[in-house]
């Protein structure tokens, strides 16, 4: 399969995760169904859960009222070759804000619980933290895909099969942690291939997207490598704010610092904006992470 041909079909496959059923079994509540990609970990990918998540919610709200902020839990890890059923609780429709809870089950317990907040668009106040300086474009820096023959063959998999190409301004952390130990680091990303034009596919696209390096802000100022034996990481949480739009097939700056560390915690932040500058989102995640000589 080429490489043109690999990058649509891992589109596709993403478009059809995001394509949630309505529950037949169930026609007086908000009842939704999906399908998880095939990983070769065998767990379910955080960044898919809240996605669908999200679109569970939407599917009960009008187009118009936009989804502007979310915070959820990871519970238990999801088993990647089950689907989940997605809850939906009607919390509060008001004039401007409706709110939203979803509980995502497999096996009958909940492995991932979100609440979201969704407004109609109003004018107000307007700013914006700019754009970094002095980062490199895009094309300049070798894609993670080059990594693929050199890292784990079960990493390889992730990387060859993922639908974004992610590119590190500073080198991914798979192989080693090159320059500085620091707790930060900027990546540019964007979709493989070009999605539907629908808003609501690109918001929950994104969300996919956000959970993916936003760790490695802490790995990367303790000199870990994803490769370290016995490191063992995952989320525990997740928030984020939609601020503007703007297209996940095109290239996206994602920003991420580590402002803490402790207890076999840390915690992430990340800002991500269009390539000329434009702020779309903020995140905040705090992952476990266990280092066996630490």
């Amino acid at each position: 399969m080429s490489t043109q041909e690999n990058a649509r079909r891992s589109v596709s496959q993403l478009l059809q995760v995001l394509d949630l059923d309505a529950s037949e079994a169930r026609t007086t509540e908000d009842i939704f169904t999906g399908v998880s990609h095939a990983m070769p970990t065998g767990r379910v990918y955080g960044g898919q859960v809240l996605s669908q998540s999200l679109v569970a919610a939407e599917r009960t709200l009008p187009e118009d009222r936009i989804v502007h902020s979310m915070h959820g839990y990871f519970l238990r890890p999801g088993d990647a070759t089950q689907g989940i059923t997605f809850a939906v609780d009607r919390i509060h429709d008001g004039r401007s804000f409706s709110t939203r809870r979803v509980q995502a089950f497999q096996g009958g317990v909940p492995i991932f619980s979100m609440i979201s907040s969704f407004q109609d668009e109003d004018p107000g106040v307007d700013h914006a933290e700019p754009f970094p300086e002095d980062i490199p474009d895009p094309e300049s820096l070798p894609s993670d895909d080059e990594l693929i023959g050199a890292v784990h063959p079960i990493t390889g998999r992730l990387l060859a099969e993922r639908p974004a190409d992610i590119r590190h301004v500073t080198g991914p952390l798979f192989l080693e942690v090159a320059g500085e130990h620091v707790p930060q680091q900027a990546v540019w990303m964007r979709m493989r291939a070009p999605m539907p034009d629908d808003p609501r596919v690109h918001r929950a696209a994104l969300a996919y997207l956000s959970d993916m390096t936003i760790q490695e802000s802490i790995l990367r100022r303790h000199g870990i490598t994803w490769q370290t034996p016995g490191l063992k990481v995952a989320s525990l949480d997740h928030a984020m704010w939609w601020h503007r739009f703007g297209r996940v097939d095109e290239w996206m700056l994602y920003v991420q610092n580590s402002p803490n560390a402790r207890g076999g915690r840390g915690l992430a932040q990340g800002r991500v904006y269009t390539r000329d500058g434009i702020l779309m989102a903020t995140v905040a995640q705090e992952i476990m992470v266990r280092v066996p000589e630490l």
